[in-house]
This record gives C-alpha cells, sequence and structure tokens, in this order.
C-alpha cells in the first residue's frame, strides 16, 4: 500500500483466532448440557443465564445500478453499511455515471470509499461522477490495475469518444490509493480482500471479496454473465485459467457480483467458461495462420448469435477476432485446460 493509502482513517485486519470466535459456541451448549443433565434444582435456585454470542455484522445492502445498453449495460455496485457506501466500479458514459450518482444521492449516507477491478473505462469512467464535490474519498486497486488505467486512457479515448461523442466523461478519475494484491481493508466495520488474478478479460484483473453475515465477492469482467465477452486484450488462455482456479478459491463465497449480467453463484464460472471455449473453437475454425477474414467474422457473429441468442454486447463478438486469431495462432488449441492446464 502506499504512503497515501496508509494515512487514512480505514484500517487493515487479519484473520481472527478461530478459537475465540467458537468459544461462545460452546460455551452455551455447555450450559444447556448442564441443565438437561445435572441434578435437579434446589428451593431458590436460579436458572443459569445464558448470554448470545455477539452478533455480526449485519448484512450490507448491495444495490446493483445497471448502466444502460449505449453505456454497455455494466454494472456499478453501491454498498451501503451502517454509516456510509462503498462502491464497486462505476458506469462508462455521462448519462450513466450521472443516474449512479443520483442513486447513491437518494440512498442518503456518505460516499466512504470506491474500490475499482480492473481497468477498463466503463468500469472507471464514472467514477468522477460519485466523487464530485467530495475530493477526499479514497478510489482504491492494485499497483497492476492503477498502472493499466494510466498507461491505457487516453488510447481508449481516442478508440470509443468518436462513438460516444459528448457522453464520453471530458475528465476521468483514476486510483489515488494503491494496494498490492491480497490487500485488506477494514470499512464501515466490514472486511474487503482485493485478490489479484492477472491477465484476463483485461490486463490485469482482480476480484473484491466482502467478509460480512455471508461473503461476497464482486468479479469484475472475469465473468460477463449472459452477454458477449470482450476478448480484444488477448488473454483468453490464462481467463480460462483463472476461471478454473476459482471453482475452488471462490468455495465459501455465497454470491458473485459481475461486471456484466446478473449476480448468481459459481455456475456464472461455468457459463464464462463455456463460452470463452466455444468462442475460441469457432476462431480456431475459420482463422487463417493469426488472422481472420472480414467474411470469417461475419460467420463467427452468426455462429456466436446462434449459440446464445439471448446475450448481449453483439459488437463484441467481431471486434475481438483478430486478437483470438493472433492468440490461437501462439497457443496449443482453443481449450487450454484440455491441453495440460491445472488449478
Amino acid at each position: 500500500m502506499t504512503s497515501r493509502a496508509r494515512q487514512n482513517s480505514f484500517t487493515q485486519t487479519h484473520p481472527k483466532d478461530r478459537r475465540a470466535r467458537h468459544a461462545p459456541r460452546v460455551f452455551v451448549a455447555a450450559l444447556l448440557l448442564a441443565e438437561a443433565c445435572g441434578p435437579a434444582a434446589t428451593d431458590g435456585a436460579k436458572t443459569p443465564t445464558v448470554s448470545a454470542a455477539p452478533a455480526q455484522a449485519p448484512a450490507p445492502v448491495i444495490h446493483v445500478v445497471t448502466g444502460s445498453t449505449a453505456g454497455l449495460s455494466v454494472n456499478g455496485y453501491l454498498v451501503e453499511g451502517r454509516a456510509g457506501v462503498v462502491a464497486v466500479d462505476s458506469a462508462l458514459t455521462v448519462s450513466d455515471g450521472k443516474a449512479l450518482r443520483a442513486r447513491l444521492d437518494a440512498i442518503g449516507k456518505p460516499l466512504l470509499a470506491v474500490l475499482l477491478t480492473h481497468g477498463h473505462p466503463d468500469h472507471y469512467n464514472g467514477v468522477s461522477a460519485l466523487v464530485a464535490g467530495r475530493s477526499d474519498v479514497p478510489v482504491y486497486a492494485t499497483a497492476a490495475v492503477s498502472r493499466v488505467i494510466r498507461e491505457y486512457d487516453a488510447k481508449k479515448e481516442a478508440q470509443w469518444k468518436p462513438m460516444f461523442g459528448a457522453e464520453w466523461p471530458m475528465t476521468r478519475t483514476f486510483p489515488n490509493h494503491e494496494l498490492e494484491a491480497g490487500a485488506t481493508l477494514e470499512i464501515d466495520g466490514l472486511k474487503w480482500t482485493v485478490r489479484g488474478v492477472g491477465p484476463g478479460e483485461s490486463h490485469a484483473d482482480t476480484y473484491w471479496v466482502l467478509e460480512a453475515a455471508k461473503r461476497y465477492a464482486f468479479v469484475g469482467d472475469i465473468v460477463l454473465h449472459g452477454e458477449h465477452a470482450y476478448v480484444a486484450d488477448g488473454h483468453t488462455t490464462a481467463w480460462l485459467g483463472t476461471l478454473h482456479r476459482l471453482h475452488d478459491d471462490l468455495a465459501n463465497v455465497s454470491t458473485l457480483y459481475p461486471g456484466h449480467g446478473a449476480a448468481g453463484g459459481r455456475e456464472l464460472l461455468d457459463w464464462e467458461e463455456e463460452y470463452l471455449t466455444a468462442y475460441r473453437a469457432e476462431v480456431d475454425h475459420l482463422r487463417q495462420g493469426a488472422t481472420i477474414s472480414e467474411a470469417d467474422k461475419k460467420v463467427l457473429e452468426s455462429k456466436m448469435k446462434e449459440r446464445y441468442p439471448k446475450a448481449g454486447l453483439e459488437f463484441m463478438i467481431a471486434l475481438g477476432a483478430d486478437a483470438e486469431a493472433a492468440e490461437l495462432a501462439g497457443s496449443h488449441g482453443p481449450n487450454p485446460l484440455q491441453a495440460g492446464g491445472s488449478k
């Protein structure tokens, strides 16, 4: 963590001793057993009073704010705790950023922090709207994610501003607190841990685990549930490996909140793995070496739409075809998990 991160009011926490957590439960069980099996009470004897175990932190309220179709239907999350709100990712367009800010204002609690999962503009463009008038709000990301945002922001603007015009935010807010992967923050009594997985959907993917009454994972675009995937960064081999590993790593997580699409359990990982495997197989069949023709991109679009007729973001199919063809040309085939991949 940078020196600026150390100065903020949030604290890093460490796992508590499991024995300490379970001690009240054992004590209660012992008293109940003694009451059931012990000697009969005498006159004037008082029934032991059993104190309840300390209550866990109340479950947060997770507000899902999904952007417009024009804004790529990206999910911004506002996690409401007892005293304030933590935002996870944001929005792409000016209008969607305003809608996200309006939802935050309607909650009526202060914004305590913004957490970013990766460095694509549809996830950080709306941060400026969230923090407008609140210059002291920390914006957290791993050093790798922060580096990607700073390195590619101007290139992304040049690529996408002609398409979005006035809906492209004039200014973007970058992370002001960099963390190491594995770092933990305690914010408003809730524990957040960031996990780095390396390149995948983006050049540096991470996810955030929230521990409260249950455990939740905000996985960014490691999963685009029910949507065609952005594969133009050229890391689908590594991405598939990450999805495979996360089946174990997220075994104790109750709900996964994806960057696009509806939340769910670990079946979301299966959905994304199936999609990427199918996409890679189609590209592998159509490519000529490391390239794919414009005509074959249309065939690819037809095949993927037929397989996933309800999926959105259809323009992504052709957009990533060249990068996928180049990646497959240098790999061992369309499914790295069947070619020696491991957990």
